[in-house]
This record gives C-alpha cells, structure tokens and sequence, in this order.
C-alpha cells in the first residue's frame, strides 16, 4: 500500500512539473496511470 501511495506522489509531481501543454497532460495522465499499475501488480505479489 505504502508503494501505491509513494508512486501516486512522484507521479502527481511529474505531472505538476511537466504539463506545460495538452499533449503534456495526457503523457503524465498516461504515466501516472502505468505507475499506479505497476504497484498494485507488485502489491499482489
């Protein structure tokens, strides 16, 4: 649980930092969505 909120974090920051455009939205959307995916797979395990 710890990982899925610590990667939610930094993927909220890259967001914030990076979202200088539309199209720079959607990747960090796309991003922060994969990261999220990756640790609840990892929670699982």
């Amino acid at each position: 649980m710890r990982k899925i909120i610590a990667l939610g974090i930094v993927a909220a920051a890259l967001a914030v930092s990076a979202c200088n455009t539309v199209s720079g939205v959607g990747r960090d959307v796309s991003a922060a969505g994969s990261a999220v995916t990756s640790g609840a797979e990892s929670a699982k395990h």
